[in-house]
């Protein structure tokens, strides 16, 4: 929330007086909506998330053993958000650059957060960083917004 809330601030100074802004905020929905997306069947989210210890390995000389790693997606509701995690299977110890990192099964690695938000809640947003919320548009069944901010 506060890297968002510095982004915006930082653009309304930058756009300056009667600046726009047009933004995509996702929204809020059914946590199982949101698991279902973030813990696809396609498997295309797991992918993603595992090629950062691919990217590790290739690119910082890393030894991560891609098997012993699983995607998981997890509703955080106090902090409105989706989370990813790669989680270990098996107790195991991994190099980066001559440095070893232990990990126990179980144990996990967050690797992202996506905020989602209300509309009151990004109208709140755009308030506290001088924008108002001009016009909103949703998909029909208001899981993102489309939204025209205007500096205040």
């Amino acid at each position: 929330p506060e890297v968002a809330e510095g982004f915006l601030k930082r653009l309304a100074g930058l756009i300056g007086e009667h600046g726009g802004l047009l933004i995509g905020a996702d929204l809020r929905k059914e946590p199982k909506v949101m698991k279902a997306a973030y813990d696809d069947s396609e498997g295309v989210t797991s992918e993603f998330n595992i090629n950062l210890l691919k990217r590790i390995n290739n690119e910082l000389g890393g030894n991560f053993d891609i098997s012993k790693f699983h995607h998981e997606a997890r509703w955080n509701d106090s902090l409105g958000r989706m989370e990813s995690y790669l989680v270990s299977d098996a107790d195991q110890v991994v190099e980066i650059d001559g440095r070893s990192f232990e990990f126990k099964a179980g144990e996990d690695i967050h690797t992202e957060n996506s905020h989602k938000y209300s509309l009151e809640q990004f109208a709140d947003l755009a308030n506290r960083t001088g924008w108002q919320v001009e016009k909103v548009w949703t998909d029909p069944k208001e899981y993102f917004s489309v939204q025209y901010l205007s500096t205040k």
